[in-house]
């Protein structure tokens, strides 16, 4: 936080001396290399349409907002399932992100890959190319089905921007809620 509050000091000061765009802001890069976002990504929202438990072939939406001044492109989303009984497993053929949100989707985007570690029950989202400043995109993604155990699943969301040795930022956690059946009714 010192980093970001010093970088931010240190543009307002030249744009009063020097008479710079305010609209130019430089990515916050360290001595050993490491890039940061000055202001980095948020997450906006996580939708699941269908929240019965078992539904098959359903689409999680993870909305992001790539601020006009992040000082870089997105390179990367990790999507971590932090709670949940179950594990929730992607088809991650499937996946798409596209610009916008859901209501108002835009142009797809290329994705590098998609990737899924089940011991830490992660899934990375990388794009080609990087995600420039000043977007809102929307990550699809597509589990084989629904948990069987009805509760609350928490998805932390991490964005990265390029480079060999890039800081993440962690975005917060989108909170999908699934119910069970109810069996009273029949």
């Amino acid at each position: 936080m010192r980093l970001q509050f010093l970088f931010t000091t240190a543009i307002a000061c030249a744009v009063a001396i020097g008479g710079y765009n305010v609209g130019l802001v430089r990515a916050v890069q360290l001595q050993d290399g490491t890039v940061y976002f000055t202001e980095p990504p948020s997450l906006v929202e996580a939708v699941n349409t269908y929240k019965d438990i078992y539904v098959p072939d359903v689409t999680y939406y993870f909305v992001v907002d790539i601020p006009q001044n992040a000082g870089e492109p997105l390179q990367q989303v990790t999507l971590n399932q932090h709670e949940g009984v179950d594990h929730i497993h992607f088809n991650l053929k499937k996946t798409t992100v596209f610009q916008g949100d859901r209501s108002h989707q835009g142009q797809k985007l290329t994705l590098k890959n998609v990737t899924s570690d089940p011991k830490t029950r992660t899934v990375t989202i990388t794009f080609d190319p990087p995600v420039p400043p000043g977007q809102t995109i929307t990550i699809a993604l597509q589990a084989w089905q629904n948990p069987g155990v009805e509760g609350v699943y928490l998805f932390g969301v991490t964005a990265f921007p390029p480079g060999e040795k890039s800081h993440s930022q962690f975005l917060g956690y989108g909170r999908l809620q699934f119910y069970g059946y109810d069996l009273d009714g029949f």
